[in-house]
């Protein structure tokens, strides 16, 4: 886990469940919570030579740094994903990961969790996805942002919630695994490559890890999956042939998935 230095707090005038929430993000974390007192993020930074704050207000939680864009949580593409599911239409990376309800899933690249939800909403009650997040501030935006963000749809609710979000780096987590234990690994190398390149999450950039996919964690995976081992990638991307993954072409995407079923 990287070893970000970040504190957490509220907005202005905030209720207090929402402080409540707050310190309680903050204990889970082991990071420390801080009153708002009517500062400014660029105020608190000065004062307390921290670099980034977790904000939550109501129902919802932000990244802020001083004279960087807010990162706000929200599930964005899941969502509408997620609304394709519940209408009984295909979505690729569920048809290749052979996931079933009540399946387990180990997401181990959760960057802003949209694949996890959508893994979350299939799996169902019975399912259980866990999202790894290397970054602390990511992982902690994310915790709460799946416990407190509220979207028009109660399914969609109720599966951020099922999600457990554990801030730990994937090849870590893997070699503790069991053989044959989790149903799907997946992961999405694309999202750390889409942090650098783009400006709607540029927020983001400082957080990623550009670490290329290692051959190990790819074997960990293979070891620790029941069906299907999944990646993520650009459709001339050097990393299925490296890895050992088969390519499933998409003619219509720029983005593919590659499979091992081990």
């Amino acid at each position: 886990m990287e070893n970000n230095r970040m504190m957490i707090t509220t907005g202005d005038d905030a209720a207090n469940y929402t402080i409540q929430r707050a310190k309680q993000l903050a204990a889970e974390f082991a990071v420390p919570y801080i009153e708002r007192a009517g500062h400014s993020i660029p105020k608190l930074a000065a004062k307390y030579k921290e670099t980034e704050f977790i904000v939550l207000v109501e129902q919802e939680v932000r990244i802020m740094r001083p004279g960087e864009p807010i990162m706000q949580f929200h599930p964005s593409m899941a969502y509408v994903r997620a609304k394709r599911l519940l209408k009984g239409e295909a979505d690729p990376m569920i048809t290749h990961s052979l996931i079933e309800p009540g399946d387990q899933v180990i997401d181990c690249t959760a960057g802003l969790g949209s694949d996890s939800l959508v893994f979350s909403m299939y799996a169902g009650e019975k399912g259980k996805v866990v999202s790894l997040e290397s970054s602390l501030p990511l992982a902690a935006l994310l915790t709460e942002g799946l416990r407190s963000h509220v979207t028009a749809l109660e399914p969609v609710n109720e599966a951020m919630r099922r999600i457990e979000v554990i801030p730990q780096e994937h090849l870590t987590y893997l070699r503790e695994q069991p053989d044959k234990s989790v149903d799907v690994i997946y992961f999405d190398p694309m999202f750390r490559e889409a942090v650098q390149q783009s400006a709607a999450i540029a927020p983001l950039r400082g957080f990623s890890n550009n670490n290329a996919l290692s051959e190990e964690a790819v074997q960990q995976a293979i070891r620790v999956a029941r069906k299907s081992v999944l990646l993520k990638e650009k459709w001339d991307s050097p990393e299925y042939e490296r890895l050992g993954f088969k390519r499933i072409q998409r003619k219509t995407s720029k983005i593919e998935y590659g499979v091992i079923y081990p």
